[in-house]
């Protein structure tokens, strides 16, 4: 099942800029192994914010919600998530 999932990274101004550039180095190396395992399917930057567009591809809500759970950053994050299927008139045949 596909979901367009919509991150906002809100993290605080006071927190520690050591602790935060670790907790990013992390989110990096997370969201890359989720990417190689195919579960996190495309990740889109949104210019000029620190947010992200992306497809993640699981089985159902909850996956989704134990997957983007496991993120370093996701106590700082603002999530909105919608659930997708494939369009009628889509000429891909890999858009599941």
């Amino acid at each position: 099942m596909l979901f367009h999932v919509r991150m906002d990274v809100r993290i605080p101004h006071d927190l520690d800029p050591i602790r935060a550039d670790e907790l990013k180095r992390v989110e990096r190396a997370r969201a890359q192994e989720l990417q190689r395992q195919g579960k996190w399917r495309h990740l889109w930057r949104i210019a000029g914010q620190y947010s992200n567009i992306s497809i993640f591809d699981v089985e159902n809500a909850q996956e989704l919600h134990d997957l983007v759970s496991t993120l370093p950053l996701f106590p700082y994050m603002e999530i909105s998530t919608q659930p997708l299927c494939r369009h009628p008139s889509s000429i891909r045949e890999d858009d599941r």
